[in-house]
């Protein structure tokens, strides 16, 4: 990975960016794609969306890349009388890696720093020592020590998110919160710049940094309506099976850098899952199958059943921690898609029926 590409995915993944609450982490990418895209814009949602070139031919297929800029969160729902703020999840949290976790409180006159705190274990008693913690136990303290000193700086509805920088661990892998999805957010646009550094292609390119995929895919939804897509590829992640207690049988055989896992059934398309996997086994580039006989769990889900409902193909790569390595490897994997449909077919220029083809790439 190029220093460059490596500054701007660091700098996306240390913005907040809440489901809902994403201009920052928007603002970020949007930067970033202008030094090379001809147009780029954001809509009524919070969508980032960057167009490669505005002079591609007529008739030329529309192709988008997304990945989703949303990343899960809190958000206070009461200010508590000693000070404290109660708060729930903005998406889905498994509560028990919030337990001293320090946080960012998005507040209107400035980021607050907290920390989460429950019950300390010496006085839980009988079960509640043993029970899994819930939401409903914890609490965020800022280190006022008044409701009233706490409403002068937060009120009800702002959102928080962990306070933590990514870092490199050995063996070039990165760690950090907001991988789901940044790290496909930015291989989007990567695919972009790796596109506006060759010959032009023939098809018109958008990449999207999408909203609200962790809890209604309405940034999704949104984009596809007005960007009307020939192919639309969906990128985000998937769990590493080389992890302890992670079993093969049940995620799929997909290790940490192993490429792109390319998704097959649900909403995957199958002419495209070819097209993905003889590109990558053209170019040497690894991947391993995935399968799903429902949802895909992506923005792939709302992509095809947008306006007259589309056909899909969906693939995904791991990332709770993630290697640069396989971050760059993947971009080129979807390049491809900006040449489609391949020469064979342009001079028919047959329409596309149903007009939409998704792949949902998670990465």
């Amino acid at each position: 990975m190029r220093d460059e590409s490596r500054d701007f995915l660091f700098r996306l993944l240390e913005a907040a960016g809440p489901s809902n609450y994403e201009a920052e982490a928007a603002r970020v990418w949007r930067a970033e794609a202008e030094g090379f895209c001809a147009a780029v814009t954001a809509d009524v949602n919070g969508n980032a969306i960057a167009r490669l070139r505005d002079d591609a031919a007529e008739g030329a297929p529309k192709v988008l890349l997304t990945g989703h800029i949303d990343e899960i969160g809190l958000i206070v729902t009461h200010l508590n009388d000693n000070g404290t703020l109660a708060f729930r999840g903005i998406g889905g949290w498994d509560p028990q890696v919030l337990v001293g976790q320090r946080v960012r409180v998005l507040a209107r006159g400035g980021a607050l720093t907290g920390v989460v705190g429950r019950k300390a274990i010496h006085l839980l008693r009988g079960e509640d020592r043993d029970r899994a913690v819930k939401l409903e136990d914890l609490w965020i303290d800022l280190g006022f020590a008044k409701k009233e000193e706490t409403a002068g700086r937060v009120r009800v509805g702002d959102p928080a998110v962990i306070d933590a920088k990514p870092v490199l661990l050995e063996n070039g892998l990165i760690a950090s919160r907001a991988l789901d999805d940044r790290c496909c957010a930015f291989i989007a646009l990567e695919a972009l710049r790796l596109l506006a550094e060759g010959d032009a292609p023939y098809a018109d390119v958008y990449a999207a940094a999408t909203v609200q995929e962790e809890i209604t895919m309405r940034g999704a939804r949104t984009v596809a309506a007005a960007l009307a897509p020939d192919v639309a590829i969906a990128l985000d992640v998937t769990h590493a099976s080389d992890r302890p207690g992670v079993s093969a049988e049940e995620v799929g055989e997909h290790g940490c850098g192993s490429g792109a896992a390319i998704n097959r059934g649900s909403v995957s398309n199958e002419a495209l899952v070819d097209l993905l996997i003889a590109t990558a086994e053209r170019e040497g580039l690894a991947y391993t199958l995935e399968a799903a006989g429902g949802r895909s769990g992506t923005d792939a889900d709302a992509l095809v059943v947008t306006g007259k409902g589309w056909r899909a193909a969906s693939s995904r790569s791991p990332a709770a921690t993630c290697t640069p390595r396989s971050r760059s490897s993947a971009s080129p994997t979807w390049t491809p898609a900006a040449s489609w449909p391949p020469p064979s077919a342009r001079s028919a220029r047959r329409p596309i029926s149903p007009p939409l083809t998704v792949l949902s790439g998670e990465c």
